[in-house]
């Protein structure tokens, strides 16, 4: 696949080195002489210093033979231009803009990026992005990691093994005999740096991070089974009244009458718009640092702070203070990579990484073959994905004991007709059934060849 990618920060340069390690043809647009050339002496791929919506700076990237349009830069205007020179002059086939100005995405503007308008077929929006994986994780606690797939009927939940975990130390095969009707299965296990996927007698350990596929029903009983038996947060204090603070308290106000929000923003400008906005939550005018102005909050009462400023020193402090003076738990919005493996020593519950979230999006759409959704972890070194199986599939028709998978792939669910299905053995994959598994890396181009569409297909 050739596909251009207008931006080389660290989203376009993530989607970036993630195409090119599955050998596609990259080329990278960027401004920056100094992020390019980054580019060209780290990646297998082309760099080009210019802007992204110019035609002859498109042209020279190689877009009249590019299949694929990737525009993360870091304005709207641009990223939307380069789709429409992509397409007006280029014809290229499938262009993704990152549109981050919410402006652009109110419901009764939705006919802007028709084809017959501004020509984009995938718009990505991180701060929504983002803020739904906030409201996954307040909505589900304990879990570390929560991602919906399947009409939201299935749910990936990464979950620590802490020292009191009551099922450590025992063979993932007991469990099935131990719990018969539980809807769960571990896809994967992260230990000490390591991932891997487990065998059936393979023990979970003390201090594993466990990724476990289960339905949206079972998520809570799946959590309690590890020992995670935390209550949903009712009293949150937001750091950050940006697109993502008031998005969230927005979504909560509108899910839960009985949560109580306080959202503290720096601006004094920015609070007014944000308090005009909500209905029952109290947005306090300061600094997240200001423990006097914490105090007020009443986070000593609090059960979580949600830090979401832009400043990553900001979150990481705030919430480190706001434990020390009485909240229970703490969920921090982290940009800079460099911090994700301090987050344990510095008292982070959990965080959000930007980054991840956007690069899974736009992934589900690079895959080749009947992909619907596609979630990075640990790293981009595997994917939890979702596909569809068509009747050309060499899956289809077989039992699941009889497939031989590829090394790398463990099939975590089944959907088919509204129902999941448990990856038992004798079960026979089906046309138009949608499969939730968990993908080393190193299988991802095994996937897409299985549920490629075939010329048999038409």
């Amino acid at each position: 696949m050739r596909v251009i990618i207008c931006g080389a920060g660290q989203v376009g340069y993530g989607i970036a080195e993630r195409l090119v390690a599955e050998h596609n043809d990259v080329s990278l647009i960027d401004t920056s002489a100094v992020r390019i050339q980054n580019v060209r002496d780290n990646l297998d791929a082309r760099g080009f210093v210019g802007q992204g919506s110019h035609p002859e700076v498109l042209a020279a990237a190689g877009a009249q033979d590019a299949d694929m349009l990737i525009a993360v830069t870091l304005h709207d205007e641009v990223n939307m231009v380069a789709c429409e020179v992509a397409h007006a002059l280029f014809n290229v086939p499938t262009k993704i803009a990152r549109i981050r100005s919410q402006s652009y995405l109110q419901p009764h503007y939705r006919d802007l990026f028709a084809r017959e308008h501004l020509p984009i077929d995938v718009v990505i929006s991180p701060e929504r992005e983002v803020a739904e994986t906030v409201l996954r994780r307040i909505e589900i606690p304990g879990a570390t990691e929560i991602v919906r797939f399947a009409d939201d009927r299935i749910v990936m939940v990464a979950i620590e093994c802490l020292d009191d975990c009551p099922i450590i130390n025992t063979p993932l095969l007991q469990l099935t005999d131990l719990f018969p009707d539980l809807m769960s299965t571990v896809v994967g296990v992260s230990r000490q740096g390591r991932l891997f996927i487990p065998r059936s007698a393979d023990q979970l350990l003390a201090g594993d991070l466990a990724y476990v596929v289960s339905t949206k029903e079972q998520v809570r009983r799946t959590l309690s089974l590890f020992g995670h038996e935390e209550q949903e947060a009712t009293r949150i204090v937001i750091a950050g009244g940006g697109n993502v603070g008031l998005y969230v308290a927005r979504r909560i106000e509108e899910r839960q009458n009985r949560t109580r929000v306080r959202i503290i923003e720096a601006s004094r400008e920015r609070a007014v718009e944000v308090a005009e906005n909500l209905r029952r939550t109290i947005v306090l005018n300061g600094s997240a640092l200001d423990q006097k102005l914490l105090m007020e909050t009443d986070i000593a009462d609090a059960d979580l702070m949600v830090a979401l400023t832009n400043d990553d020193q900001v979150n990481i402090l705030s919430s480190v203070l706001a434990k020390r003076l009485g909240c229970k738990s703490n969920l921090v919005l982290i940009n800079n990579p460099t911090y994700h493996d301090f987050t344990d020593m510095l008292g982070i519950d959990a965080h959000v990484n930007p980054r991840t979230a956007t690069i899974s999006r736009i992934l589900q759409h690079v895959r080749r073959g009947r992909i619907r959704a596609v979630h990075s972890i640990e790293k981009d070194t595997a994917e939890v994905i979702e596909a569809e199986a068509l009747e050309t599939s060499t899956l289809v028709g077989h039992e699941l004991r009889e497939l031989d998978l590829p090394d790398g792939i463990r099939i975590g669910a089944i959907y088919r007709d509204g129902k999941v299905l448990s990856p038992s053995g004798s079960l026979r994959i089906k046309p138009k059934d949608r499969i939730v598994m968990f993908v080393m890396a190193k299988a991802v181009k095994q996937v897409e060849h299985l549920f490629r569409v075939s010329l048999e297909f038409f």
